[in-house]
């Protein structure tokens, strides 16, 4: 009986046509629109996961709450100091503390100017190793800098094929940072973390002298001895710099996060986006019911006859409903499937299009079959859904005034 079902009910939406595909077009939008964003977000979300993956659940990060946009510290009203290092360095449960800056700086080559990302490297030789084990920092040519590297600078991976200096930068070449001519002392293997890929690290000297900063701290690592005490620390050393600035609990002028928080808040702005992006494709999935409800109201009244020359030759008002329910369920289920496989593609071409512009493969397509399957199941209860109505109608209809049309 089924089987006959699913045959008439196939047969009518082939004999619709053009129709039909109109019907499913809110039904594909929104589940296209579904699929291929939260494949994104998941992989997106799968990603910076394993950027924080490579961080020590044993380390905390303090840096200054900025004003506006710009790297850490450039925007701060008050910024951290070498006095904030020994606040912090009286808390218990620490083994090593370690200041950097990042700022934005004049960058020319070739007569090519540009601005990029400058990170310092600390005076302290055993400092700096730390940096480059923290950070994972491979070579790929040259040389690492070290303390007494005065006027070198080592650069990301990026810097090595790209042609916006219109020549290539090799390991010995003069480059101009703020005025000043600096050596490229070497370059780095692409690193899991695009940012790194992208930035100038030099000696933390050379980057004050030529941005003529003061005492400024922009960023803090703090090593902690117990990783299961990372928490108590954190809330210690809070502690003792709102003691020491004066502030209430709730009125910092700094943040200081583990690598867990840092993770939460981005995968909550992640989820909120989700969450946002299902509002707007729900949107589209009640415009196309609406649309499967419409479209099997016409077909009700087109069909009629059909319905009552089935009715005289004994088919019962449940044969009538189950035949329009499925028929509609189908309609969801077309649409639904057609989505998906639009979402599925949309995804792969954003992310290969991110990852061709960014010259790293930093945004992945997570394919979740539980998600594929519960949209089309959705699409398929929806269509039904919005079919049971019209259905009702048609099962209802008496032989004679069908017959009469």
């Amino acid at each position: 009986m089924i089987k006959d079902y699913l045959s008439l009910a196939l047969g009518n939406l082939k004999h619709r046509g053009l129709r039909s595909w109109l019907t499913l077009l809110g039904i594909v939008i929104g589940i296209a629109a579904v699929v291929s964003l939260i494949s994104l977000g998941q992989g997106l979300e799968k990603a910076i996961t394993g950027q924080f993956s490579d961080l020590s659940a044993d380390r905390l990060t303090i840096q200054n709450i900025g004003t506006g946009f710009g790297p850490p510290g450039s925007t701060s009203v008050r910024k951290l100091s070498e006095h904030d290092i020994e606040i912090i360095k009286r808390v218990s449960g620490i083994s090593e503390v370690i200041h950097r800056l990042i700022r934005i700086v004049s960058f020319e080559y070739n007569d090519v100017r540009t601005f990029e990302y400058a990170g310092s490297m600390p005076d302290n030789q055993d400092d700096i190793e730390y940096i480059y084990k923290s950070l994972s920092f491979e070579l790929e040519e040259g040389k690492l800098i070290s303390s007494d590297d005065d006027g070198k600078v080592l650069l990301g991976n990026d810097f090595i094929d790209t042609e916006k200096f219109g020549k290539k930068l090799r390991v010995g070449s003069k480059i101009i940072l703020q005025g000043r001519e600096f050596e490229v002392s070497g370059f780095l293997k692409k690193a899991g973390s695009f940012q790194l890929n992208s930035v100038v690290f030099m000696g933390e000297k050379d980057l004050k002298e030529i941005l003529k900063i003061g005492d400024e701290i922009d960023i803090i690592i703090v090593q902690i001895i117990d990783k299961n005490r990372i928490e108590k620390v954190a809330e210690d050393i809070k502690k003792e710099l709102r003691k020491d600035r004066h502030l209430k609990d709730g009125d910092e002028d700094f943040s200081v996060e583990t690598p867990l928080q840092s993770l939460g808040s981005v995968n909550l702005v992640l989820d909120i986006i989700n969450i946002i992006v299902t509002g707007i494709a729900a949107i589209s999935l009640l415009v196309g019911g609406i649309g499967v409800a419409n479209s099997m109201f016409t077909s009700v009244l087109e069909r009629k006859k059909e319905i009552g020359v089935m009715k005289a030759v004994g088919a019962k008002n449940s044969d009538i409903l189950w035949l329009f329910l499925i028929e509609s369920g189908l309609i969801g289920l077309v649409g639904g499937l057609v989505g998906a496989v639009l979402g599925l593609g949309f995804a792969f071409a954003v992310s290969l299009a991110a990852n061709a512009g960014f010259g790293s493969n930093i945004i992945s397509v997570s394919i979740s079959y539980p998600l594929l399957l519960a949209s089309l199941a959705f699409s398929f209860v929806l269509g039904i859904f919005f079919g049971i109505i019209p259905a009702l109608q048609a099962s209802k209809l008496k032989p004679v005034e069908a017959l009469r049309g």
